[in-house]
């Protein structure tokens, strides 16, 4: 009997969480790995931890939708809108950042905050910016 469906462009891929490396942009206190990334058209996913009491650059992440999965830590939030606008972050919370959105990670918190970052994008784009519409930080 024929297939009612094309078939898969490629296998199912495994990133265990213990073999991320750090990768991307990066801000102090902040780290990014990637964890899909490169493999497919449309989609990549990275893993982004904050130490207690840090928060990134004010950076965008250019023509990508992101969407953020807070999977651990409190006191983190997703700062926008010139620093005006506070999006607290829990365990189990999602928040979307559209296209361009100029942003901060922020954890006040005293533990580490763990964060899944899903982007419409083969690979993760980071542009940091010197703060709030500031110019792109070579």
């Amino acid at each position: 009997m024929p297939s009612s469906h094309p078939e898969p462009s490629q296998p199912v891929r495994l990133a265990k969480g213990s073999s991320l490396t750090v990768s991307g942009g990066q801000t102090e206190g902040m780290q990014r790995a990637n964890a899909i990334a490169g493999v497919c058209d449309g989609i990549c996913a990275s893993r982004m931890v904050a130490a207690p009491h840090t928060a990134s650059a004010v950076h965008h992440h250019g023509a990508q939708d992101t969407v953020v999965f807070c999977a651990a830590g409190s006191g983190g939030a997703i700062v926008s809108e010139g620093g005006r606008r506070r999006a607290g972050l829990e365990p189990g919370d999602f928040c979307l950042i559209p296209a361009y959105m100029e942003h901060q990670e922020v954890n006040d918190g005293d533990d580490e905050l763990v964060l899944c970052v899903v982007r419409s994008g083969r690979s993760p784009c980071v542009v940091n910016l010197d703060g709030w519409d500031g110019d792109v930080v070579e």
